[in-house]
């Protein structure tokens, strides 16, 4: 009988000892569902969400990187815009000879054309962001939290030349350098909104990452608390 107590304790001490070195070995109170069955189902579930929201982190990265590849075309497109119109108003002007009109509307014609090469080029992960081929110009969503109902959506406008009302215009001649400048003030207001609507949604991808940031911290926290 003395033996068999002696055993019985000598084999809980071991146990003791396995956990008590398991503990101090990994830093944390938790170290198998025994130590802490409640505990444990608390952590998992924090540390579940503390993953998702560092990949949360991540995919508001990712679109802060869109929308910046975007407006830098879009900024580019505008100042053709701008260029266009400066050629617009020199034609538009009776000093300049139909001659010259010629000249200008040759590099009138080549702004056009850039403009598409631009909205075409501007891309992410090989996808056009400004042509609207992509998915962005139908909204793409972005989660941006813990669960599938944190989401941000991305929406891209289509920069085109014929989307901005611009295909068809020349400045070969004063009534149509007059009538351009028209158009071009609203293919100009068009851009200009498209890249409000472009720094608007990266604020929001700024003051979630603020956020998730905030989140992940307190959790990390707290899953410490509890398995500490």
């Amino acid at each position: 009988t003395a033996a068999n107590s002696a055993v019985r304790y000598l084999t809980i001490n071991a146990m003791q000892e396995t956990s008590a070195l398991s503990k101090l070995s990994s830093g944390s109170r938790i170290t198998s569902a025994s130590d802490d069955a409640a505990g444990l189902a608390i952590s998992t579930r924090i540390s579940s969400d503390i993953t998702t929201l560092q990949q949360a982190a991540t995919n508001a990265a990712q679109a802060t990187s869109i929308l910046q590849t975007a407006d830098g075309g879009a900024s580019n497109i505008s100042d053709i815009l701008a260029r266009m119109k400066s050629l617009a108003s020199e034609s538009a002007s009776g000093t300049v000879a139909d001659s010259s009109r010629a000249y200008i509307n040759s590099e009138f014609t080549q702004l056009k054309g850039e403009i598409d090469s631009i909205a075409t080029g501007t891309r992410y992960s090989s996808q056009s962001l400004l042509d609207g081929s992509s998915v962005f110009s139908s909204g793409v969503a972005v989660l941006v939290g813990s669960t599938s109902a944190d989401t941000i959506t991305i929406t891209l406008t289509n920069l085109t030349a014929s989307s901005l009302g611009v295909t068809s215009l020349d400045v070969s001649t004063l009534s149509a350098a007059t009538s351009a400048m028209s158009a071009l003030d609203s293919a100009i207001d068009s851009v200009s909104s498209a890249r409000a609507e472009i720094g608007a949604q990266e604020s929001r991808f700024n003051f979630s990452a603020d956020s998730i940031s905030t989140q992940t911290q307190n959790l990390q926290s707290a899953n410490s608390a509890i398995k500490d």
